[in-house]
């Protein structure tokens, strides 16, 4: 098991090092994206303060809490386009062009590669600009946020940050099956849009159910913040609990599933 990880980690070591060699090349594709990241997150504030300048409260939840609740999904947002978005993005076109054989010729996982293969620098930016978006709500929110509040709020992050990429991995797994999954990923962008714009607490009925239980991007950042302002009841973890474990299993087994089912580009 530690050989195992020793492995693993050596391998995430040389992709980050081929993946910044690559990018240092050409110096704008490591530099450019810093400045239109940054310039992209702005203006996203700037828009929500036009939206909620004008909104007191959202359901039991004032404006500092739903400082804290744009402060998590950007950050969520943040962790996944730095890490892996666009190394889970290319799935399909790999999937397309036969180029998934390269992958699952390697002594290492296809999935784990393709995960941190594309690491992205240029939105290293967004973490430290989402935390403090956080701390700022934090500071505006009334009521006392202790330091186990705090660590209810980590370990939730990491939860969900873990289902917002599960989620992305999911999606793509269906191009093992079907020509074009352009509609999915215009499902999952909808989704994401709406769930960061409008917090769970504000669903209910069937919203509730399609985004708490079949998309769960409603979950996503309310829960860490439910976690920190103490909002969170033993039901509402399990669930969340529930619904992270059952859609990591459905991952895992259409990922399977779709590897069994694709043809290589050389049959």
């Amino acid at each position: 098991m530690i050989n195992h990880i020793r492995k693993y980690g050596r391998v995430l070591r040389e992709l980050i090092r081929l993946r910044f060699q690559n990018l240092m090349i050409l110096r704008l594709d490591f530099f450019g994206p810093f400045f239109v990241d940054g310039s992209l997150f702005f203006i996203q504030l700037l828009a929500f303060r036009a939206i909620y300048s004008k909104i007191d409260a959202i359901g039991s939840w004032g404006r500092g809490e739903m400082i804290l609740y744009i402060g998590t999904f950007s950050l969520l947002n943040a962790i996944s386009m730095t890490i892996c978005f666009f190394g889970i993005n290319g799935i399909p076109s790999k999937i397309k062009s036969g180029e998934m054989d390269l992958y699952l010729s390697k002594p290492i996982s296809p999935l784990f590669r393709l995960t941190f293969e594309y690491v992205n620098p240029g939105s290293l930016l967004l973490i430290p600009l989402s935390i403090g978006i956080i701390v700022y709500g934090a500071g505006t929110r009334e009521g006392e946020i202790t330091g186990g509040s705090v660590l209810r709020y980590l370990f939730w992050l990491v939860i969900m940050a873990f289902l917002y990429y599960i989620m992305e991995v999911l999606i793509r797994c269906v191009s093992f099956f079907l020509i074009s999954t352009a509609r999915m990923e215009q499902i999952e962008e909808a989704g994401l849009m709406l769930c960061f714009k409008l917090p769970g607490i504000a669903m209910y009925g069937i919203y509730k159910v399609i985004f708490y239980f079949i998309l769960p991007y409603g979950i996503m950042a309310t829960l860490p913040v439910q976690s920190l302002i103490g909002e969170m009841t033993w039901k509402t973890a399990l669930q969340g609990i529930a619904t992270v474990a059952v859609f990591a299993v459905l991952t895992a087994m259409v990922w399977k599933k779709g590897l069994r089912h694709y043809n290589s580009a050389s049959s």
